[in-house]
């Protein structure tokens, strides 16, 4: 079949695997060329592997550090005339060339909030690897069914006490709007802590200690977005600033449990995902984002941010006042949120493509699923099956 892209509203529906292939192979090549990472943690669990930061921690630690990998993810396989989801072809292109360089290279696809995927994931490491010595947990999903009480939780982003009014941005058509986003309630508040918050990060960590395959010093990390003032009134004040703070909170658990050293919660940077893509006013700020970073020469990717935490961010790591370990200190550097507040009252449909760059936006979001990359032929018929 001839592979296209199809969008419908934030989601892409189609998937290449040559162009999903092809990505996973560039993000090799920049850990590659950029040389070897000196670590110790060469057995490491990536908890939601399969597309952005879990992908590129797995394609880091791999490439860089000569480690064995488990990955954990929730992915669509294809059919004969379907594709797969884009994780499904990233995790297998990845195998491929994690096997091609003599590493372990293991992907177990189930629902990690359950507790058969953990049991079954304890047994692989067991079997494979004896013990892990890094956990990256980078799940990332809007609904999550607890395994202790069967009831299903739905995370609403949305602001807390009063409805907000702000710009926001729809990423077909380049309109940009004002919306207004009613509060959440308690109770929507509460789901949204229990989906994204850090109860299942310290499950995890939990079910991987009581079967004895955390090893002596190992080291746990779980990936955070605070973001800046432009974009707080919606996230960092709102139900998802309540739930990655309670992060904070698992993180000092599993410290009191473990060592000092033992759990770290990391703050990246803004990157176009499918997820923040539904996100009010954030496609706005990351098309902005884009173009600021670009034009002073400090824009980074996934794969930089990733390789960049590895290869000068963990190890002896410079904290901030709730102990994390900061990625986003570029995004969040004076410079750039200054040039970044002053043009986002200048913001409209009009002067959008002077100020920002939905192209590069655009672009981004189809790399994602395997399309848009040169070299790749896309008139050629393939079979959705294969990688």
């Amino acid at each position: 079949m001839i592979i296209e892209p199809k969008i419908r509203g934030f989601i892409c529906t189609t998937a290449h695997p040559t162009g999903c292939a092809t990505n996973v192979q560039r993000q090799i090549d920049h850990v590659v060329v950029k040389g070897a990472i000196p670590s110790a943690r060469r057995r490491v669990l990536v908890l939601g592997c399969s597309t952005g930061y879990g992908l590129a921690s797995r394609i880091v630690n791999t490439f860089g550090s000569d480690a064995d990998t488990i990955g954990v993810s929730f992915e669509k396989p294809p059919a004969e005339n379907k594709t797969a989801s884009a994780g499904w072809y990233n995790n297998r292109a990845f195998e491929q060339r994690a096997k091609a360089v003599g590493r372990l290279a293991l992907t177990i696809e189930g629902d990690a909030f359950s507790d058969a995927v953990k049991a079954e994931t304890v047994e692989a490491i067991r079997q494979n690897l004896g013990q892990v010595d890094l956990i990256v947990y980078s799940l990332a999903s809007p609904v999550r069914t607890d395994p202790a009480t069967g009831e299903t939780y739905r995370s609403a982003i949305k602001p807390f006490g009063a409805a907000v009014e702000a710009k926001t941005l729809n990423t077909a058509t380049g309109e940009v709007s004002e919306v207004v986003i009613e509060p959440a309630t308690d109770e929507e508040a509460k789901a949204t802590v229990k989906v994204m918050g850090g109860e299942d990060w310290q499950l995890w960590i939990s079910a991987l200690a009581d079967a004895g395959v955390l090893a002596d010093g190992f080291t746990t990390l779980n990936y955070t977005y605070l973001g800046s003032e432009l974009t707080w009134p919606i996230y960092h004040k709102g139900t998802l600033g309540v739930a990655k703070a309670d992060l904070d909170r698992a993180a000092r658990e599993i410290r009191a449990r473990f060592t000092d050293q033992s759990a770290y919660v990391v703050a990246l940077k803004a990157v176009v995902t499918q997820a923040s893509s539904a996100i009010p006013v954030v496609p706005l700020y990351g098309t902005l984002l884009l173009k600021v970073m670009a034009e002073m020469g400090v824009n980074e990717g996934t794969i930089e941010q990733i390789d960049r935490l590895f290869r000068t961010k963990l190890d002896n790591p410079a904290l901030d006042d709730e102990h994390r370990i900061r990625v986003d200190d570029w995004e969040l550097s004076e410079t750039v949120q200054a040039e970044m507040i002053r043009r986002w009252p200048l913001l409209s449909t009009e002067t959008l493509p002077k100020l920002a760059d939905l192209p590069k936006y655009r672009e981004e979001f189809l790399k994602l699923f395997g399309f848009g990359l040169g070299g790749v032929d896309y008139s050629a018929d393939v079979d959705p099956r294969e990688v």
